[in-house]
């Protein structure tokens, strides 16, 4: 007879073998130090209260923990969301419910919680649509061939200038800025004291190593930040002709002029032939910014960040509405999370969610709402796809007038 396998939330006495696993279940090296249980849980910002572990014979074989944060959502308002990560389950232990175990048990507790929904970065594709997820925000990758982009020279609106700066003054300026451009970019979350501090070398991982990059600010012309470009570059030569690449490690900025001064600024460093502009929104203006936007070839497209519905009525009335109609929504959420028939009532001015009894004129399942729910998702698409049903003719070209928002949303996080 196979062993019982126990599912809890842990102690702090287990924060080594919960981090033994996690490693192991990334692929990475199967070791952790003394120093490594002492000090990460502190930089990662580890809860034993809101982490879990399998536990078979007293050793930790998976591993699930979450984080509170706040989602942007369209309009700028926001959402008490549920952030799930780390989640792991040894190679040996695969098959045997665990992973489905420790997510009810953070589901239940994050809508105990009072969390409108859940959100986290999927690893795989397939794995957590079951769970009542879908991808909400996508990602794109470019590579510029520096030459063939035709820039020109660079140029700033008058008195605006771009700074380089250290990790220091990125402590200083950066949390100020992300909230300002936070609210406006639904998907994006909020960042904690503790991303600052491993974003610029302050506080690391006993197991990572550290190359400090460059950052740049842009300020304008009365002197305040609107945008931080931080960067690396790859300093190689061949046959005496440089041949440099920008990697981005992020860009944020709160207006289309801080974003463009700071790409064209990273693209006209002396000796750099080409750059790698990171995760960026699937509608990012980098391509467009070239006088031959083909000199921007696209390295990936992928989803990133999935959300679950919580609290329907609470989710919907937070977010804005370009127009006025109403849509009944049936929705099916086997956990019961979201199940049920809601009436959405929504213009300019707010929204109303009522459960209701009235004829739907959609019916779709939770993960599907979840893709709609930021915007960036096309109800109508997924009518073709049979994953919504339209109850009644025209509905699904009315809840995209509803729901699409005009820029895409973007998480510009990794959590």
């Amino acid at each position: 007879m196979s062993r019982a396998i126990e599912v809890r939330y842990i102690e702090e006495s287990d924060y080594a073998d919960w981090m033994l696993a996690l490693r192991k279940g990334f692929m990475r090296p199967p070791l952790c130090t003394e120093r490594d249980a002492t000090e990460a849980p502190a930089i990662l910002e580890i809860e034993p209260a809101r982490t879990q572990g399998a536990f078979d014979d007293g050793r930790c074989v998976a591993t699930f923990r979450t984080m509170p944060r706040e989602l942007t959502v369209p309009g700028g308002g926001t959402v008490p969301a549920d952030a799930v990560t780390n989640v792991s389950v040894t190679a040996t232990h695969r098959r045997r419910g665990l992973l489905s175990a420790m997510m009810a048990n953070g589901l239940a507790a994050a809508k105990e919680r009072g969390d409108a929904v859940s959100i986290l970065i999927a690893a795989e594709y397939p794995i957590y649509g079951r769970f009542g997820y879908g991808p909400a925000t996508w990602v794109t990758d470019w590579t510029v061939e520096i030459p063939r982009a035709r820039l020109g020279l660079p140029q700033l609106p008058d008195g605006a200038r771009v700074d380089l700066v250290d990790g220091a003054e990125i402590r200083k300026v950066g949390p100020e800025l992300h909230e300002r451009t936070r609210r406006l970019t639904p998907g994006a979350i909020n960042r904690t004291d503790g991303f600052w501090k491993q974003y610029t070398g302050e506080a690391l991982l006993p197991w990572n190593s550290w190359t400090e990059p460059f950052h740049a600010v842009y300020r304008n012309a009365t002197g305040q930040v609107d945008g931080l470009l931080t960067y690396s570059v790859a300093d190689v030569w061949d046959a005496k002709l440089p041949q440099c690449t920008v990697t981005v490690r992020k860009l944020i900025a709160t207006s289309p002029e801080a974003e463009g001064a700071l790409w064209r600024y990273a693209m006209s460093v002396d000796w750099v032939v080409s750059l790698d502009s990171g995760s960026r929104a699937p509608d990012d203006l980098l391509p467009l910014l070239l006088g031959d936007p083909r000199a921007a070839r696209i390295t990936s497209h992928a989803d990133f960040m999935w959300l679950r519905m919580l609290d329907v009525p609470a989710a919907l009335e937070a977010r804005g509405y370009a127009g006025t109609g109403e849509l009944v929504l049936e929705v099916r959420d086997a956990d019961g999370y979201a199940d049920g028939r809601w009436r959405l009532t929504a213009s300019p001015e707010g929204a109303q969610v009522l459960a209701t009894t009235a004829e739907p004129d959609l019916t779709l399942d939770v993960g599907e709402l979840g893709a709609l729910y930021l915007g960036d998702e096309s109800a109508v698409r997924l009518a073709a796809l049979g994953r919504v049903e339209e109850r009644r003719p025209g509905a699904a070209a009315r809840a995209d007038a509803l729901l699409r928002t005009p820029r895409r949303p973007w998480c510009p996080d990794i959590f």
